[in-house]
């Protein structure tokens, strides 16, 4: 399909309101000059709703109190003259001025009502009193009475409109302070996590090297010294898997958490059965990243302390939460504080920031490890 044309001219010229007051200016300043009146108080009057109406154009941008004082002047004097006006010009001018007058947003309802009912009143009361016929004077008062429930029927929609677009605002405003605060909530949290991380490896690290510094230094001991570097190896190592899983949960690109749990079983150095059960749906990342973390730790113990052995890792969908659990046979005994990484004990506070609770321990005759957040 090709492409759209732009229309030539905009949908809106100009807003409504100075259209109106420009049409409105244009007939007062054409019924003033063709006016054909020999009482110069009617003239008086038709001077005084002119220069209120020029009046009223000139404030109400930005006095509009003022402009609506001025305008309901205005509407009032035609309305004296109507009974004894000799052409349409005292008709006209109260048209204009009390059908822009019903329209205004600034005044309330009972306002425009009380004016524009002084306005019909003086029309039928000079009218009676000038002896023109009922029927003329009824008609003028009928006249006004529909323009002002056609104003107000134009000034209620003037309203709702004003009314929807504060609010669109206000819920604009909303939407964007809750996104803000989502994002400062989750970086603090990726910042806590980067820290607790960096923190427990790095100090971890430092130890382990420390007493390696000793082995070799004070006793010659070269074969614990190895074993230290190597636990400090593997140590390092589990401190970078954890710090490229919570940057990635930063830059939004964290696998979903069977995936993920998938390429973690894939990449352990025993052989680790592994099944998803359930109807899957993506999880906050702040869980995807402990439960993973969670089966990274379980599966260090296991090769740790059940070398060779089965290992077994089952992820469960419910409709109320998702459930890790991880079991291998039972092996050496196991102390879960001397593992790579955060820890059982670090994982399950790390666990409970995200809404989850962890438990491990032997489980007729595994060591079980499972991990339970609400989804």
């Amino acid at each position: 399909m090709g492409k759209r044309e732009r229309p030539l001219l905009p949908d809106t010229i100009a807003p409504s309101w100075l259209v109106v007051q420009l049409l409105g200016t244009a007939a007062v300043v054409v019924v003033l000059l063709t006016a054909r009146e020999s009482s110069a108080w009617i003239w008086t009057a038709y001077g005084v709703c002119g220069a209120c109406w020029l009046g009223f154009v000139a404030a109400s941008p930005r006095f509009p109190r003022v402009a609506t004082v001025l305008l309901a002047v205005a509407s009032v004097a035609p309305s004296i003259a109507l009974g004894w006006a000799e052409d349409s010009s005292a008709i006209v001018l109260a048209v204009v001025t009390v059908s822009r007058f019903a329209t205004l947003t600034e005044p309330s309802v009972a306002a425009i009502l009380g004016v524009v009912g002084l306005d019909a009143s003086l029309a039928a009361v000079t009218g009676l009193v000038a002896g023109a016929s009922e029927p003329l004077v009824f008609g003028n008062v009928g006249v006004l009475l529909v323009l002002m429930l056609l104003g107000l029927n134009r000034r209620q929609y003037e309203v709702q409109a004003a009314q929807a677009a504060a609010l669109l605002e206000q819920t604009k405003l909303a939407q964007s302070e809750h996104a803000r605060a989502a994002a400062l909530d989750e970086r603090t949290r990726i910042a806590r996590e980067i820290h607790d991380v960096l923190a427990h490896s790095l100090g971890a690290l430092g130890i382990h090297l420390e007493v390696a510094e000793a082995l070799l230094a004070e006793k010659s001991d070269v074969d614990g010294a190895l074993g230290r570097v190597r636990l400090s190896r593997r140590l390092a190592a589990d401190g970078l898997a954890e710090a490229r899983d919570a940057v990635a949960a930063l830059r939004s690109d964290v696998p979903s958490l069977a995936e993920a749990l998938r390429q973690l079983a894939n990449a352990h150095h025993a052989g680790v059965s592994y099944e998803v059960s359930g109807e899957q749906r993506p999880l906050p990342s702040a869980q995807v990243v402990s439960l993973v973390g969670v089966a990274r730790e379980a599966l260090t113990n296991a090769a740790k302390h059940a070398s060779g052995r089965p290992v077994s890792l089952r992820l469960i969908f419910t409709p109320s939460e998702v459930r890790l659990r991880v079991w291998n046979e039972l092996g050496d005994v196991v102390r879960s504080e001397e593992t790579g990484g955060f820890g059982l004990t670090g994982m399950r506070e790390r666990l409970a920031l995200a809404g989850g609770t962890l438990t491990a321990g032997p489980d007729g005759g595994r060591w079980t490890v499972e991990a339970v957040v609400r989804a």
